[in-house]
């Protein structure tokens, strides 16, 4: 696909949406990222969205900061402790305390509101259904469904000026698949942040579900993991 269509590419600084945005770049679109301070506990994965925007040069980055934490309700916005040390078999039993309600929801309505001022009809997001932590809306109905709402919800979907899409690239691809279509366009992983619940210092616990499926994805597709871990992941 070769065109200067703009898109809106949410981008949250971890390794998945870094790759969505590769994605979105190969494919000819003007990228405008949206970063979402939400009030999580991981603030510093703001930082990495700053990095890699910039050394991915998008046309715009835009940081919106709203607070989840006011209804809490997750590991992430509120004083719960981060699951830690976790097997695969337990992280896809249920859906995790790190799961933040309707999160994904809130963020593709801001996506869309932006794209339909910028009179874009193209928004991407990172969002994986094979090695991911049981996320209800990181399924593929939930795109779909959501595609549907943007284009009912919308005077540029009603007026029939563009059919809005919701591309979520990686959906279908393991952590491994990822981060080597990642690698081909030149992400720098070393830029992103997956964990839960690092140090001050930025370095990764190594211990949540995060960090594992992270540093599994690199071991399982043959690349060094960039990563600094407090402790090794299992």
């Amino acid at each position: 696909m070769t065109t200067s269509a703009p898109a809106v590419v949410l981008l949250s600084g971890g390794l998945d949406s870094a790759t969505a945005l590769a994605v979105a770049q190969r494919e000819g679109f003007d990228c405008h990222a949206l970063t979402l301070a939400y009030g999580q506990r991981h603030t510093i994965e703001i930082e990495a969205a700053q990095r890699v925007a910039q050394a991915q040069q998008v046309r715009d980055h835009r940081i919106l900061t709203l607070d989840l934490r006011a209804f809490g309700g997750s590991a992430l916005t509120a004083d719960v402790p981060v699951p830690t040390d976790r097997t695969l078999n337990e992280m896809s039993a249920a859906i995790p305390i790190t799961y933040v309600p309707a999160r994904n929801t809130v963020f593709l309505a801001l996506a869309l509101g932006w794209a339909e001022v910028l009179g874009a009809f193209d928004i991407f997001v990172g969002v994986n259904a094979v090695d991911y932590s049981g996320y209800p809306d990181c399924r593929p109905e939930f795109i779909a469904c959501f595609e549907q709402l943007a284009n009912l919800a919308t005077k540029a979907g009603v007026e029939g000026r563009g059919r809005f899409r919701i591309h979520a690239p990686l959906i279908h691809l393991t952590k491994a698949e990822i981060i080597r279509l990642g690698t081909n366009l030149g992400v720098d992983y070393r830029l992103t942040h997956s964990c839960y619940d690092p140090a001050r210092d930025g370095s990764a616990c190594g211990r949540c579900d995060s960090c594992v499926l992270r540093h599994a994805g690199f071991v399982s597709a043959g690349l060094p993991d960039p990563t600094r871990y407090q402790h090794s992941p299992a």
